[in-house]
């Protein structure tokens, strides 16, 4: 049997940029999956075609960082928009690249977004009326690192 064609891609529209400070990592050690830890989210800002606000301070990334060298992000957070929305935001993604560029990162130097991967899926959540269309919205996120800071250039997937 012959498989049916691959639907056409996705196509992916400008959301917003994302701009989050980020503080000190945190590890829990080495657990059966690798070393788990966390970086708290400051704050920071969202401006956007499609989303503008402030992240609220109190957000959280949980990382795992497993033995093929990979990171494994699971961000959390909320964002409030410029006519005062509350928003939910999971973010779950990869981070990889080749070791040496890894180190760099983890010491806080400039590399270049397209020296590795960073890339999460985004999902929102909540009740505002001005706002219900996020509730069945994804996104696809590119991201950088910087030593305080992470960059998500986000798309919504159309």
């Amino acid at each position: 049997m012959t498989p049916a064609p691959l639907a056409a891609a996705p196509s992916l529209a400008p959301m917003a940029q994302v701009r989050c400070e980020v503080g000190q990592l945190v590890t829990l050690g080495q657990g059966p999956y690798g070393e788990r830890r966390y970086v708290p989210l400051l704050g920071g800002t969202v401006e956007g075609p499609e989303l503008s606000g402030t992240i609220e301070p109190g957000g959280v990334d949980w990382q795992v960082a497993r033995a093929d060298g990979a990171l494994d992000i699971g961000a959390h957070y909320v964002v409030r928009t410029i006519d005062g929305a509350l928003i939910e935001v999971q973010s779950n993604g990869l981070r990889h690249g080749p070791p040496e560029v890894m180190a760099r990162l983890g010491r806080g130097e400039p590399v270049g977004r397209d020296e590795y991967f960073f890339k999460t899926v985004m999902r929102f959540t909540t009740g505002h009326p001005e706002w219900l269309h996020l509730n069945k919205t994804m996104a696809l996120a590119v991201g950088q690192r910087e030593a305080r800071l992470v960059v998500l250039d986000v798309f919504r997937i159309a």
